[in-house]
């Protein structure tokens, strides 16, 4: 992509969508960063958004919030077998583009995106918050001390329980909405921040709840014996557990670490919280501190590791700097966009065909 010219303060951001997404994870952050404003909201259900942002206007359609010259970026936090459509029509509509994890259905519905986007000069990016999780800054930094050799295993679990199974999209047998996709667009794009693109991956998907219309367990293994020899990544995430094992266990040479519990950021956002970015206070603090265990020559020694608070308004104040011309990239950038989208097919190819998959074609 050609450098985009630069927008100047504030960004006046059109979010498409108010469920979930919109309500919990995209309109809050929006309004907390400086810089941004939270312009316009496109919803069906405009009381519900009134009732939220009194101030902020509502328009029925998407067309309505592309057609706005005044509107510069446009988020899509709408079901993901619509972002394909809509993030191409605001692309061709001369704004700039977020969508909800993960970017489209299919591979060829994000290369199609990202080439209308450089034809545009127009930046398209995903939200991957769980890059701004804190238990992850904390693995990011634990992996950069060197403290624990050469890593040999790597586990993040995404565990959760839920047998009532709710009538919405990401349940019902469509183009998208299965576990897969939904978590996995996370864990994948962590273990790529961490490791980079592996040589080969196994996905093992399966349908456990009763009455479940999609898959909602997925195991994943991932190796990289070019560029991490001895490392096996395994990427983990099922609705049938009560009892949830370390969310990261990571293990090495010369120690171990793990974390359990999740960031409580969502939860938080799920209560009506709205974090400024100057005053955060104790915004994202996590209440379970991780634990490495090094050995050394009189054995095994355990200790508490920091306390590391997430943030995900980092993502949107790092979009702001970027589309103001203050970062070199954004925070996810076209390119990461792609391999997690084609890793995330290189999964569903594995399970068709039970068995492990080449992915150093994506590096």
């Amino acid at each position: 992509m050609t450098n985009i010219l630069p927008l100047t303060a504030p960004i006046r951001v059109a979010v498409i969508g108010y469920g979930l997404a919109g309500r919990v994870f995209h309109a809050p952050l929006i309004d907390g960063v400086p810089g941004l404003e939270l312009a316009c909201i496109c919803s069906s259900k405009p009381e519900a958004v009134h009732a939220d942002w009194p101030d902020v206007r509502v328009v029925p359609t998407p067309d309505a919030a592309f057609a706005d010259p005044a509107i510069d970026l446009v988020v899509i936090a709408t079901s993901n077998a619509s972002h394909h459509a809509l993030a191409r029509a605001a692309l061709l509509a001369g704004k700039h583009v977020v969508v909800d994890k993960p970017c489209t259905v299919t591979l060829a519905e994000t290369e199609d995106l990202l080439a209308v986007a450089a034809q545009q000069n127009r930046l398209l990016t995903v939200y991957q918050n769980r890059r701004f999780d804190g238990d992850f800054f904390l693995l990011q930094q634990v992996l950069a001390s060197g403290k624990l050799g050469r890593i040999t295993h790597f586990e993040s679990h995404f565990d959760r329980f839920r047998q009532v199974i709710p009538g919405r999209w990401r349940e019902q047998d469509i183009p998208g909405s299965d576990l897969w996709m939904d978590l996995g667009a996370h864990l994948v794009d962590q273990a790529l921040q961490l490791f980079g693109v592996p040589d080969d991956l196994l996905l093992d998907v399966a349908r456990q709840r009763e009455g479940t219309q999609t898959n909602d367990y997925f195991h994943a293994q991932l190796r990289y014996p070019s560029s991490h020899p001895g490392l096996r990544v395994v990427l983990h995430a099922s609705s049938c557990v009560t009892s949830s094992g370390p969310r990261f266990a990571v293990h090495g040479t010369q120690g171990s670490f793990t974390k359990f519990g999740l960031d409580t950021q969502e939860d938080a956002l799920k209560a009506g919280g709205r974090p400024q970015l100057e005053s955060l206070g104790d915004w994202g603090a996590d209440p379970l501190p991780g634990q490495w265990v090094l050995h050394t020559a009189d054995g095994p020694q355990a200790h508490a590791t920091p306390d590391v608070a997430g943030n995900y308004l980092q993502y949107y104040a790092g979009l702001r700097d970027y589309l103001q011309g203050k970062a070199p990239a954004a925070p996810v950038t076209p390119r990461q966009v792609y391999q997690v989208m084609a890793l995330l097919g290189k999964g569903a190819q594995s399970v068709h065909q039970a068995a492990f998959v080449t992915t150093t074609d994506l590096r």
